[in-house]
């Protein structure tokens, strides 16, 4: 169950922390948490718009992305979020995060081990590592948190610890960033 407000906003029960995947530094005014499944064609349309947002707001925002794998109708999108795991683990998150989506219509592990190898990173390492279930936990934890916030779909989005309800084309959620940005 979500934690609600006073002003009944769910809110975002674990805050970003070390755990955590961020662009930005913790003294940015603005905090954008989303709950994301990399096989969802609507985290897809998304990913330009958090982009787009990330350049606009600058030193202003800081982004967290944490894994939200809806494994019933996405069969590719648990090794997906534990593939980006492993490539965090090699100091490359960000690289495969957005390959990832880039890429959305290939993601077999096979896909997964080309896009290692594509960014650099130990691709044998990232084999075994989904073989063995390495960071599984590790996107379970993620995805707990988020079912501890009320999220049941993707994108979810939190600004500023409460969730963002509106739609999140790039003039609607960039207001209310900057909304939130002034309280």
């Amino acid at each position: 169950m979500s934690k609600r407000s006073n002003d009944g906003d769910a809110t975002l029960t674990i805050p970003v922390g070390p755990k955590d995947h961020v662009k930005g530094t913790d003294k940015a005014p603005i905090t954008l948490v989303e709950y994301g499944d990399f096989q969802c064609p609507y985290c897809r349309e998304a990913y330009p718009i958090v982009k787009q947002i990330q350049e606009r707001l600058g030193a202003r925002l800081r982004f967290a992305f944490r894994n939200f794998p809806l494994t019933r109708i996405h069969q590719f999108a648990q090794h997906a979020a534990e593939s980006a795991e492993a490539a965090a683990a090699q100091g490359a998150f960000w690289q495969m995060h957005d390959r990832l989506f880039e890429r959305q219509f290939a993601l077999e592990d096979d896909n997964l081990l080309e896009y290692a190898r594509e960014l650099g990173l130990d691709a044998d390492r990232l084999s075994g590592e989904l073989a063995a279930g390495t960071y599984r936990n590790r996107v379970r934890d993620d995805f707990m948190s988020g079912v501890k916030s009320g999220v049941n779909g993707t994108p979810t989005f939190f600004i500023n610890g409460v969730r963002h309800e509106g739609g999140y084309d790039v003039e609607t959620l960039l207001g209310a960033l900057e909304a939130a940005g002034e309280r």
